[in-house]
């Protein structure tokens, strides 16, 4: 007997024929010997729906009550497909997170996993039954609400799959896999076979929206392989999996784009010791995510430093710089609102040159400015204004040929 975990997205179970669709996938597993995990994502549209909702209520609703609301939307989705379990002649039952023991810190609307109490789950399996778990939430340590950020009930998922020792986790979706960029905005998009954990992260944290990035790093500390499919039909999607020596065969295996980045530069700080980590610091105390850190030194000796924030934290880090700019008497804070980003990815970039060369003059020839470059080991990412973004990414989607099949293919 094997165990599998499924996770299935807000289009996977929209409407009542949806939730059926997924409910006879998870008894068709079950039946073929397997202990089951549904982990489920909020009806189509919900959350945001509620988000609205919340809106018209409050200009700033407290974050400990938006995660009181929005978690009702898995609750109301996991008790549906248990429903159709059961109409179709199964056991099953629902669980939200705190039912599963599942401990976060306490940080809301986007808490980290801290660990999982499985012993609910086993209990439920010895009973025949199909646990069928709400994606997205668990509870602190004081008993309160709280979510994962959003798109996060694959990360629910993933955590599920390492506790349990599952093999592979199916991510089910509205897509048939991982492509080399976004269909939406490159026609000639290659759909991926097999990405590694590493090549996955750094697209997920770019911009690709298919897969949440805290759920990859699961499966990577944890082995666990992935396979994002769709939920429509039964044809092979994408295998996310540990790195093997041919992948690097591959120079570039995908492009990215991400929108709606505040850049923010803090200009004219002391170039000592120490003042960067108080800088970030205070960033980190109010729990703003940053990224592309560029520093630079200008010609008086004074250090200009400059990262990207998601634009939902653009309001709190407003506040955080003015903050920084008065205790360092630096200069002045600019924010450059909005920006973009794009991006190349390869594990192959490590034995092979030429790639920055390429993406570069792509990117010239597509009349694209570049305002900052930022690179890893397996990736290049340059911020860009966002009118560019879109021919900045059918740029270099052409540049390296990713329409096509690799040559080992």
């Amino acid at each position: 007997m094997g165990l599998m975990v499924m996770k299935f997205g807000g289009t996977s179970v929209a409407d009542a024929e949806r939730i059926r669709r997924a409910a006879r996938r998870a008894i068709k597993a079950k039946t073929a010997g397997n202990d089951v995990v549904m982990v489920v994502s909020a009806m189509g549209k919900t959350t945001d729906k509620l988000i609205s909702l919340a809106e018209e209520i409050s200009e700033s609703p407290p974050q400990r009550e938006m995660d009181m609301l929005l978690t009702t939307g898995e609750q109301v989705s996991i008790s549906l497909m248990a429903m159709a379990i059961d109409a179709a002649g199964h056991q099953a039952i629902s669980l939200t997170g705190g039912q599963i023991g599942l401990l976060t810190d306490a940080v809301h609307m986007k808490a980290r996993i801290q660990k999982i109490d499985a012993d609910r789950i086993r209990q439920e399996f010895k009973q025949g039954r199909i646990v069928i778990v709400a994606g997205f939430q668990g509870v602190d340590e004081s008993g309160e609400i709280t979510t994962l950020g959003r798109g996060a009930s694959d990360t629910t998922a993933l955590a599920l799959a390492a506790v349990l020792k599952a093999k592979v986790c199916e991510i089910y979706t509205d897509v048939d896999g991982i492509y080399t960029t976004d269909p939406r905005i490159e026609e000639k998009a290659r759909k991926i076979d097999k990405i590694s954990y590493d090549e996955m992260l750094e697209l997920a944290s770019l911009g690709a929206g298919v897969m949440h990035s805290r759920a990859i790093e699961f499966g990577k500390k944890y082995n666990v392989e992935i396979h994002v499919r769709s939920s429509f039909t039964d044809t092979k999607g994408t295998i996310i999996t540990k790195e093997v020596e041919q992948m690097e065969d591959i120079v570039v295996s995908g492009a990215a784009v991400k929108k709606d980045l505040a850049q923010f530069i803090l200009v004219g700080l002391p170039n000592t010791p120490g003042i960067a980590a108080n800088l970030f610091a205070h960033v980190a105390r109010h729990d703003v995510v940053v990224d592309d850190i560029i520093q630079t030194v200008d010609e008086s000796g004074n250090a200009n430093t400059s990262f990207t924030v998601e634009h939902s934290d653009l309001a709190e880090c407003k506040l955080v710089m003015e903050e920084v700019r008065k205790e360092f008497n630096a200069k002045e804070v600019v924010c450059i609102d909005p920006v973009a980003k794009v991006s190349v990815v390869g594990v192959g970039m490590r034995s092979h040159t030429g790639v920055a060369q390429k993406m570069f003059g792509a990117l010239a020839q597509a009349q694209v400015n570049i305002n900052a470059i930022t690179t890893s080991e397996i990736k290049i990412s340059c911020i860009i204004d966002p009118s560019d973004a879109n021919k900045a990414l059918q740029a270099i989607h052409a540049a390296f040929e990713l329409d096509k099949e690799p040559k080992d293919a």
